[in-house]
């Protein structure tokens, strides 16, 4: 019977009214199936926002049919959207490099405090390396890197710092990310055949 709900494409009270129903009928089920496929509560809070919204600007143009198929179908598209966008690489994504049968990890040789003198060297190589490759880096990329993953300033504040949108950012620290973990490969391949 709920599929069978249809809203009104004109946006009137009779429709205001059917979309609190529609929210109020549909909000916690439809809630509790975007949670069940994302990471956290506040992302399955977005992509409900999101639902909403496209529920709201669609009555407008169209009269929806079996509305609990259409807001399913759309909190399915939200998630897989949400899994589409560009992340954020992080640094460590970098520090992992190790061969297929798990030796050499560069984040261990970083934590290592025992003062051995070849994982001194080692880590000594490794920064020289990673400076060098920041060095490499166009302004923009290294500035956002830097102050994204080293100073862990979150990117929404660069973007206010930079005038910048956040998602160019994003974009700028990736192909930052892509070039370190190119460069640290090679310094690993280097060690490896040595």
């Amino acid at each position: 019977m709920d599929d069978m709900l249809t809203i009104q494409a004109v946006m009137n009270q009779t429709t205001r009214k059917n979309i609190s129903t529609v929210i109020g009928q549909f909000g916690k089920r439809l809630f509790g199936f975007i949670r069940q496929r994302v990471r956290s509560e506040a992302d399955a809070e977005d992509i409900l926002q999101d639902v909403w919204y496209q529920l709201t600007s669609t009555i407008e143009t169209e009269p929806i049919e079996q509305v609990s198929s259409w807001l399913f179908k759309v909190a399915r598209n939200k998630i897989i959207d949400s899994y589409r966008k560009k992340r954020p690489e992080a640094l460590e994504d970098a520090l992992a490099v190790e061969n297929e049968n798990g030796e050499l990890n560069f984040r261990e040789i970083l934590m290592d405090k025992s003062g051995d003198p070849e994982t001194e060297l080692l880590r000594s190589l490794f920064w020289d390396a990673f400076k060098k490759a920041l060095e490499e880096l166009p302004a923009e990329q290294r500035t956002v890197f830097v102050w994204n993953e080293l100073e862990d300033i979150p990117f929404k504040e660069i973007a206010q710092r930079t005038g910048e949108p956040v998602n160019t950012l994003i974009s700028r620290k990736r192909y930052a990310v892509l070039h370190l973990r190119k460069r640290l490969n090679s310094l690993y391949n280097e060690i490896i055949n040595y």
